[in-house]
């Protein structure tokens, strides 16, 4: 079999691979994984995280609003489904509060470098609530002058009007869910969106002034076909947006209800869905997209392709982020933050959220508190999923460790990975080969301790 051309300059679609290492493991937007987490980490012990915080030491901002007034059934987040919106009224109440007993506890006035505001469908607020919140976090913290404010919106939700008014609110990045514009898809996940009301919000947002729009797709959907995606991806390449995001559609309805309106013979086979990510790495990469990791496309000049090539990008539970590795406040039901060793995560719904705030009390569910050996392994992992090289001498130095001595288990067990052609390893790094990229989490993995000495407490999608 001739080795796989190479499909852009930095990735290679080989099935072969694809088909041995395409197990189930972690996405890596934090280590230890949420799934380590626990409900022994108390608010307590968050409220000592963010008052031992540096001094000035940047942030960055997460807010979830989970309202949705329609269900998609491939939808794997977690919403309130709900046509009533005076719920989103008393819930902007409550992030306010929250927003206020955090921010009370940040000592100085540290500059933000990034908001996101994710769901749920966050324009389901109202304009008023909508600009109440911006008001909200912009009185409790101060925002850098280029601060990266990003917003998820449903463009069956929104009009050429509501984004004019994101943009005067702050906003200055988009993401534009899509999934599929095959008329048979839409149908069979309850997502009808036509073409031409995308288009109007995407160009919409370059009226504005917006620095960056992204597109959501997904692959694996109930009755995709090949040809109804290249469809698709023709439609997707020509709105031109700046970035891409190629999710694969994992089917777990034991863990998200609205899945088992899915009808399971719909699904395409597993070699349809491969072919179907071949293909669309393949004219991603003819039009001109660089493949930045795990499910993300770039053009060439946006601010994630130039942060990769000069290993300045950081990866968070948003995905892929431009801005240096800083301390996130996450706001919100279910919402997951970070601060220095800590990772916490807030109660997952409404009436325990509301409770807790009531008490005066944040609304902490669980967390987990890093030890060395975790902070390390995160710095590893972080390096592997963002640079795809590792330098043994400069890890080892950043932690004061032998590295080869420290991580000799892990570099025996990246052998056979290694002899596949998934990495080159010597005796100095670690590279993922262009061919490894897809299956850079198989390569992480190695290194996950908690992975390797535990069983998983929570099914991780597959790989590919």
């Amino acid at each position: 079999m001739p080795d796989p051309v190479p499909l852009t300059p930095s990735i290679a679609f080989d099935e072969s691979l694809v088909r041995k290492y395409d197990g189930f493991g972690p996405r890596y937007t934090s280590y230890p994984t949420a799934d380590r987490f626990h409900d022994r980490f108390t608010a307590a012990q968050y409220v000592d995280a963010l008052t031992s915080r540096t001094t000035g030491a940047p942030l960055s901002l997460y807010v979830h609003i989970p309202f949705c007034n329609t269900i998609c059934y491939y939808c794997a987040c977690n919403k309130v489904i709900t046509r009533n919106h005076k719920r989103a009224a008393q819930y902007v109440e409550y992030l306010a509060r929250e927003i206020g007993i955090v921010g009370d506890l940040i000592d100085g006035a540290p500059p933000v470098r990034e908001l996101h505001w994710g769901g749920g469908t966050p324009t389901f607020l109202s304009r008023l609530e909508m600009a109440a919140l911006m008001g909200r976090l912009r009185a409790q913290f101060a925002f850098a002058h280029d601060a990266e404010i990003s917003i998820e919106v449903d463009p069956r939700k929104v009009d050429e009007d509501t984004v004019g008014f994101l943009g005067e609110l702050g906003f200055n990045r988009i993401s534009v869910g899509i999934q599929d514009f095959d008329p048979a898809v839409q149908a069979a996940v309850n997502r009808i969106q036509s073409e031409s009301e995308t288009r109007t919000v995407i160009d919409a947002a370059r009226e504005s002034g917006f620095s960056s729009i992204n597109a959501d797709l997904i692959y694996g959907l109930p009755r995709q076909t090949v040809a109804g995606f290249a469809v698709t991806l023709d439609k997707v390449i020509a709105a031109s947006p700046d970035r891409i995001a190629l999710y694969s559609y994992a089917h777990v309805p034991h863990l998200f209800k609205p899945q088992r309106q899915i009808n399971v013979a719909e699904l395409p086979a597993a070699e349809v869905k491969l072919a179907i990510l071949s293909l669309a790495i393949e004219r991603l990469g003819a039009a001109g997209y660089v493949y930045i990791g795990m499910d993300h496309f770039a053009k060439p000049d946006d601010e994630l392709a130039v942060a990769q090539r000069e290993h300045k990008l950081h990866r968070n539970f948003q995905g892929y982020s431009t801005r240096p590795d800083c301390d996130l406040l996450a706001f919100g039901i279910s919402a997951i933050g970070k601060v220095g060793r800590s990772y916490v995560q807030n109660v997952k719904t409404l009436d325990a959220y509301y409770e807790r705030l009531d008490d005066g009390a944040l609304p902490v569910l669980r967390g987990i508190e890093l030890t060395g050996d975790d902070f390390i392994r995160r710095d590893v992992i972080q390096k592997l999923m963002c640079d795809f090289e590792l330098d043994f001498e400069t890890m080892g130095r950043s932690h004061a460790i032998a590295f080869t001595e420290a991580f000799a288990l892990e570099l025996a067990a990246l052998a056979p990975l290694a002899a596949d052609g998934l990495l080159e390893l010597s005796a100095e790094a670690l590279r993922v080969t262009p061919r490894g990229r897809l299956l850079v989490r198989a390569v992480a993995m190695v290194f996950d301790r908690h992975l390797r000495e535990s069983k998983p407490r929570a099914q991780y999608s597959r790989v590919i």
